[in-house]
Parts: structure tokens; sequence; C-alpha cells
């Protein structure tokens, strides 16, 4: 099998990326969801045949994967990796630009949304910050004893995410807040326990997620944050 030398690969990627119709396609699945041809083709505003012929080629570089149930198919991003590249081209893409971004990002967006399988938006930064604030995470990172024990407290599952490709914990720069957010295995979970406790609720056909009055008084209760804008 022919190797790719790493700059070979690079200009592969790139080249995937540089088409706007497989772009859209991708920042549809930063959602962390899966879809059908047929969705990926009406957002994209494509023919059919048109959107198979980009999902064989993003399939084909590992970009993203098919899933098989029954006789439907469905894409979604490969792994945390992608979603990390695609994040960091749209912070690229606005730096220099922060109040462009601001303006043509919609409030709801710009609050709360999903970062494919974490948490972005200005609440996500306000977790991050009271995660350090208050000692629950040291700033390499890392859970202190009493971040466990509140991270224990509220249902967090971290371990059953545990993975050894994957940092348990980082930082990820918010492209419309200017400010990090937490990615990770430990931003994962997160997310995950938002949803499954209802803290959070999805939006379909969206990126965003809207807190729920429960999930108003967690943040204000339990990690000290008024997630009221200022």
């Amino acid at each position: 099998m022919y190797e790719f030398s790493l700059e070979e690969k690079v200009a592969t990627t790139a080249a995937l990326l540089a088409d706007r119709t497989r772009a859209r396609m991708l920042f549809l699945m930063m959602d962390g969801r899966a879809y059908t041809a047929t969705e990926l083709s009406a957002a994209a505003d494509v023919t059919p045949s048109t959107t198979s012929a980009h999902l064989n080629r993003l399939t084909e570089e590992e970009l993203i994967i098919c899933v098989k149930q029954g006789r439907h198919r469905y894409f979604k991003i490969h792994r945390a990796e992608v979603a990390e590249l695609l994040e960091n081209m749209m912070r690229f893409a606005h730096d220099g630009q922060a109040d462009i971004a601001r303006i043509s990002t919609p409030k709801s967006l710009r609050l709360f949304r999903t970062c494919y399988d974490h948490m972005a938006g200005e609440i996500a930064v306000k977790i991050h910050n009271s995660l350090l604030v208050n000692n629950w995470m040291t700033e390499h990172y890392e859970l202190t004893p009493d971040g466990k024990d509140f991270l224990f407290s509220l249902g967090v599952n971290y371990a059953e995410k545990t993975s050894t490709r994957r940092k348990f914990a980082c930082s990820c720069l918010d492209w419309s807040e200017r400010h990090f957010h937490l990615g990770g295995v430990l931003g994962a979970a997160l997310l995950d326990t938002f949803l499954k406790k209802k803290w959070a609720i999805r939006q379909l056909d969206s990126r965003e997620l809207v807190l729920t009055g429960s999930g108003k008084r967690i943040l204000e209760q339990r990690f000290k944050i008024n997630e009221r804008r200022k």
C-alpha cells in the first residue's frame, strides 16, 4: 500500500476541507449527531449524486464514518480530533474579525451550543472557569480530590469515556467568546450529564443548547455561576 508522506496527507486533508459543500456537511455534523445522505444533501443544497460523491471522499479519508442501521445509512464525524480540527479552522477564519463573528453568529448560539461532543459558548466558558476558580481542576487540567467529589455528586461519569487516544481534559478556545471552554473526555462527560439530567436540551437541526430551569439552578447553586448575560 502506498504510504502518504505527512506533507501529502496534509495537502489531501486541506483539499477536502477547501470545498464549500463538504465543509457545510462537516459543520452540520459538528453537533455530534449522525445524518442520512438525504439530510446532508438538503443541508448542502446539492443533488443526491453529488452528496454521495462527497461523502465517499470524506469516508475514504476517515474524516467521517458510515453507520449502518438496518436498511439505513448514517454519517457522522469519525473522531473528536476531526471536530477539533474544524473548530480550530473556524477560530482561525475569525481571527481579526471577532466583532464580525459576534454579529453574524446568532445570540442563542453564542450563549450555549455543542462543539462536537462537548459544550461551547458563553455558558461553557463560565463552567470551565468555575472548575478552575473553585479549585476543582488544576491549571494543568487535572481534577483535584474536591473536584472528583464535586463531579461525582453531580453524577458525571467520565470513567466510561476514558480513552488512551484522547486527553482527559483540555482547553478549547471558543471562537465566539475568545476564551477557553472545556474539551476532552471530561468535557464530553459533562455534556452527557447535562443532557441526560435535562439540564440542557438540544435544538433540532442546530448546535444550539437551551438551558432548562433545573440547569439554571445547577449553574447557580452548584457551579456558582450566574448564567445571565452582562
